[in-house]
């Protein structure tokens, strides 16, 4: 049984891929494991995580998709895959190490907690912290997040940072269960159905979940996310909204 994996979703990040920082933190910590998921990239991403992966015999795998399936996609497809070959913690990473690898660690500590099942990773501009980020960005993140509070119903102040954590529960599996409606927001659809399936167990999330200041996170040059995309997040959101409303049914 592998004790933590993490999930990280590919796409064409033949120049982007820190190789040598994935395979020097990994060697360090036997409890880690990597899964890579190729989202049918279309550079040689799969040739450079083969690559890697050769370099961590034990410690890091590849899956290849048969079809695009955008991050939420390929995240949920590993964490599965992972789930199913038998983990204790599962989580997901960005591929450029904008949050560094050194929090897992950290994230791991607040699963120690009684209760706490998952973490999720806040870019918090605190004294002592470096979170270099663009101030457009910036700024239309604080937006969305204060609006995916109103919808989701709880106080949260980064949805979209790409750093979270689980513990393998049987409710994990059912938060899954289904594809991901959002491309863009994911996330706040993850969150949702957690909240609403917490919910159905008599379990509130707000006390299953906790979010943790990174002590640093940079912009990577090469990011895929554009202003318009905002747009498109602001929409999904509504379909969110929608779900909650429902109770979790379609």
């Amino acid at each position: 049984m592998r004790d933590t994996v993490i999930v990280i979703p590919c796409y064409n990040e033949e120049r982007r891929l820190p190789v040598d920082a994935f395979v020097d933190y990994a060697r360090k910590r036997p409890w880690l494991h990597f899964l890579f998921v190729d989202d049918c990239s279309t550079d040689d991403t799969a040739g450079v995580l083969a690559g890697l992966c050769r370099r961590l015999p034990e410690q890091g795998r590849m899956m290849r998709l048969t079809e695009n399936m955008g991050k939420g996609g390929a995240v949920r497809a590993g964490m599965l895959k992972a789930m199913d070959e038998g983990c204790r913690l599962v989580g997901f990473w960005d591929a450029d190490l904008a949050t560094p690898l050194t929090e897992i660690e950290r994230f791991r500590g607040e699963l120690d907690e009684p209760g706490v099942e998952m973490v999720l990773g806040a870019r918090v501009r605190l004294m002592g912290r470096r979170i270099e980020r663009r101030p457009a960005r910036h700024y239309l993140g604080r937006v969305f997040a204060s609006m995916a509070s109103l919808v989701l119903g709880i106080t949260v102040y980064d949805t979209q940072c790409g750093a979270k954590l689980f513990r393998v529960t049987k409710r994990l599996p059912l938060v899954l269960a289904q594809p991901f409606r959002s491309r863009w927001i994911f996330d706040v659809e993850l969150l949702a159905r957690c909240i609403v399936i917490s919910g159905r167990a008599g379990r509130s999330f707000e006390t299953l979940a906790v979010e943790r200041p990174l002590r640093s996170w940079e912009d990577v040059p090469g990011s895929k996310l554009r202003a318009a995309d905002f747009v498109v997040a602001a929409w999904e959101l509504v379909h969110v909204w929608r779900f909650m409303r429902r109770g979790g049914r379609p």
